[in-house]
């Protein structure tokens, strides 16, 4: 039987792993200070881009922070052998991840204090306020979830809880792409495609989380991963990314229909600069087209490391997607009276610029350090290591499913 080393028993590598974590979330939460004292104008955000690279970190964030939990809905709802054992650590993933993505938000907005406002005050005509219920809710399912996995008697109640996470994480995904779906004043936004496609987005960039940090514990036990296991992941993270690229070409596909959309779209793909560049480049080609190539080719499949050089790859891709995607469509002029021209000293009608400033990127870099030290924490305090009875899944067939 493989020994497991906890990470008790490597205390060093502990307190590094965590000393990095910390020193990284304390100079991104240093970042946030600097640009509540100074204003945003330290920033490369303006009137017109409101939402900067911070968004892009926090939105990547919730986003997989929903999708990681996938792995235990697998194993939960559906019955899968192989993904039951995944349970905990998705769950401690999925909380980390959403605590870090909602603190960079509330630092990004300059007066996190006037959170209690908004807690008290839940507006449900606004899809803003609907993440005041979601997000609290998604917090107190996951802690039930994984109270139910980790103690014995509460079993038997696993199933109900993975399903009211399964269907609480679709609402949650679902609200969060619906603030970009339901801006009707932005072109590159107002569509009905954006929630599901942010639904299927979760799920590729949550599982790529996954089988990053699964490598990582894996590896600092000194364990491997079962050959069909891995297998079965791969493909399954293979499927995700597929699943995006149908979606994100029919989002496109249906800009391009619409004859008032077709500027936007042209800007988008061919003639905005850096968005077509981290299109093309970033989400197409290493987001989407290598990985697959990694993942569905015999020889590069074989090769250690290559399902998480892979995940990598899609979570590289998922950045510059979310960048183009919040930026692009913020930099695009607004069309406030179709048909017409308008002029003022507002630069209507005139693509705006933006460089994210150095606060900015300390600030999303810092929400990563957060989830990382809490990822790390946690799994020294409580074992959240998959260990899999590979004897026990054989004779029951699981693998072979």
């Amino acid at each position: 039987m493989t020994t497991i080393l906890s990470a008790r028993a490597d205390t060093p590598k502990f307190w590094l792993l965590a000393a990095i974590g910390a020193l990284v979330s304390a100079i991104g939460i240093g970042a946030a200070l600097y640009m509540e004292h100074h204003g945003h104008s330290v920033t490369g955000m303006n009137n017109q881009i409101v939402w900067g690279l911070p968004h892009v970190f926090a939105i990547f964030l919730v986003v997989a922070a929903s999708g990681v939990l996938n792995v235990a809905s697998i194993g939960s709802v559906f019955g899968k052998t192989v993904y039951k054992t995944r349970g905990m650590l998705a769950g401690l993933l999925c909380f980390a991840m959403l605590a870090a993505g909602l603190v960079v938000i509330l630092l990004d907005l300059g007066r996190a204090d006037r959170i209690m406002v908004a807690a008290t005050h839940v507006n449900i005509t606004s899809v803003f306020g609907w993440n005041m219920i979601l997000y609290p809710g998604m917090f107190g399912i996951v802690v039930v979830y994984l109270w139910t996995l980790m103690e014995k008697r509460m079993y038997p109640f696993s199933k109900p809880a993975g399903f009211a996470a399964f269907i609480w994480r679709l609402m949650l995904t679902t609200g969060t792409g619906s603030i970009f779906g339901f801006l009707v004043t932005r072109q590159a936004y107002q569509s009905a495609v954006i929630a599901p496609m942010f639904i299927i987005m979760s799920f590729a960039w949550g599982m790529a989380v996954f089988m990053i940090v699964q490598k990582a514990m894996y590896r600092w036990n000194g364990m491997t991963l079962h050959p069909q296991i891995r297998a079965r992941l791969k493909n399954l993270l293979a499927v995700f990314v597929g699943a995006v690229f149908y979606f994100v070409a029919i989002y496109h596909l249906t800009n391009l229909y619409f004859a008032r959309q077709v500027e936007f779209e042209r800007f988008i793909l061919l003639d905005g600069g850096i968005f077509p560049l981290l299109f093309w480049g970033g989400w197409f080609v290493l987001g989407t087209v290598l990985p697959l190539i990694l993942i569905f080719t015999p020889a590069l499949s074989k090769m250690s490391g290559s399902v998480t050089l892979a995940s990598l790859f899609v979570i590289v891709g998922a950045f510059c997607q979310l960048y183009v995607f919040i930026i692009g469509g913020e930099a695009f002029p607004l069309d406030i009276f179709p048909g017409m021209t308008t002029s003022s000293s507002f630069f209507d009608g005139q693509v705006d610029q933006y460089s994210p400033a150095l606060p900015e990127w300390l600030l999303g870099i810092g929400g990563l350090g957060i989830a990382f030290t809490m990822v790390v924490v946690g799994v020294r305090v409580l074992k959240f290591l998959p260990e899999d009875n590979i004897a026990k899944l054989q004779a029951s067939g699981a693998l072979a499913d």
